[in-house]
């Protein structure tokens, strides 16, 4: 089933349980390769006619060593077994069932970044339409996919890789020069259109589509994780300098770039928490559970061969971050803020190292960055009924939720002409 199609039936099927007086729901599925979390929401409307995510329910449950690797399903039956637990237990604290869910997606071999296309109109005095509108951006939406076929397969190694889009969102939009954020019935000679998209390989997509199915969700969206947690913020709170977002999972390292009040692009490293586990086990010769433990316990007990190991696994894991922020910069100034989250953000030997002197002064920093963690009560237009979410690692899950309620929320051309491009090039 097509996208807009989809959706269309998920948006009344919420509408008729909001006439008949029944809150409806909608869940947020973290699918990370420690945790599952799973949240429950319902979109409803503030004294000041503003729509609002209200969160009634969470669960979470532990994946398995082998259930996940660096962010991508390896066990689809192990994961769906997991994501039901932390769906039940959302689901029981919220009191009602979801029909629909938004899945966040992550690990190596997703792609996101924002291009640009410029053209000109045929007739720069007819008014654009929802017809060109979407012509315009499939255009646009060819073009990064060709681009990102290449580079998957390349890193990947495989020829034949399946790489469908999974998720897109305007960024920008101008007409002659002049910025608009509804450019229907406008007229002007040339289209500027900046553009994020977030790509990934058909299995990845596949057993994401398998799990939802297995929950008797109806897909709602797939959502790049970094691009939830990098527009989860209020805009005015980034402001055009914007910032640059660190979010440390259990396999892999998510960091997306945002300048100039839109997300410029995100990177993808296979190294989390986990990592520093299993190379704290190693050195220690214990079990991957006692290593855990230990690190874990590391801010309350003091051990220094225990913290001497996270740091020097910290520097090498600050490495292949530094290497994406590069990458991510282009050679343009980055912003002074570097924003962290996810449970690896709790690590002190994680802040350590990005306090540390030398690794920034080789990016286009102006000055030193200032570093601090985020929380989820910083995620724009949702409230916390639950009082049960205040850790790091709960700022992705709510982040995804904060993208669900934009996906109901959104039903304007820009939103329409979108969805219609991800259903052309997702079948």
């Amino acid at each position: 089933m097509g996208v807009q199609r989809l959706w269309g039936r998920v948006a009344d099927r919420l509408r008729s349980a909001a006439r008949s007086g029944r809150s409806p729901a909608i869940a947020a599925l973290d699918i990370g390769t420690e945790f599952a979390k799973a949240l429950v929401l319902s979109v409803e409307t503030d004294p000041d006619a503003r729509l609002v995510g209200v969160v009634h329910g969470s669960g979470r449950q532990r994946q398995g060593l082998a259930h996940m690797q660096s962010g991508t399903v390896s066990d689809i039956d192990a994961v769906v077994a997991n994501c039901r637990v932390a769906m039940d237990e959302a689901g029981a604290m919220a009191g009602r069932r979801p029909t629909a869910a938004v899945i966040g997606i992550a690990g190596e071999l997703v792609k996101g970044a924002t291009s640009m296309l410029t053209m000109r109109r045929d007739d720069p005095r007819a008014s654009l339409g929802e017809p060109e509108l979407e012509r315009i951006v499939m255009r646009a939406q060819e073009a990064a996919l060709h681009e990102a076929e290449q580079r998957i397969r390349w890193e990947s190694g495989m020829d034949r890789l399946d790489v469908r889009l999974v998720h897109a969102a305007i960024v920008e939009m101008r007409i002659d020069g002049y910025p608009v954020s509804n450019p229907i019935g406008f007229t002007g000679a040339q289209v500027e259109l900046h553009l994020f998209n977030a790509f990934a390989p058909m299995v990845h997509l596949g057993a994401l589509q398998s799990v939802a199915n297995a929950l008797d969700l109806e897909l709602l969206g797939v959502i790049a994780e970094p691009y939830a947690v990098a527009t989860c913020l209020d805009p005015g709170e980034l402001g055009d300098a914007g910032a640059v977002f660190v979010d440390i999972g259990g396999g892999t390292t998510d960091v997306a770039l945002v300048r100039g009040g839109g997300i410029a692009g995100t990177k993808m490293l296979a190294l989390g928490g986990r990592a520093f586990t299993k190379g704290l086990a190693e050195r220690l010769g214990v079990s991957f559970a006692d290593a855990e433990a230990a690190k874990l316990a590391i801010g309350s007990v003091d051990r220094p061969e225990v913290a001497g190991a996270l740091l020097e696994d910290a520097r090498i894991w600050r490495s292949g971050v530094e290497l994406m922020i590069e990458d991510l910069s282009g050679g343009e100034l980055l912003p002074r803020r570097i924003l962290l989250c996810g449970g690896g953000a709790d690590l002190p030997q994680v802040r350590a190292v990005l306090d540390e002197d030398g690794w920034w002064n080789r990016l286009p920093f102006a000055r030193r960055p200032k570093v601090r963690a985020l929380a989820p009560d910083e995620v724009v237009g949702l409230r916390d009924a639950t009082g049960a979410l205040g850790t790091r690692q709960d700022v992705t899950p709510m982040a995804l939720a904060h993208q669900a309620l934009i996906l109901d929320a959104g039903a304007s051309a820009v939103d329409r002409a979108m969805r219609g491009v991800v259903r052309e090039l997702a079948l």
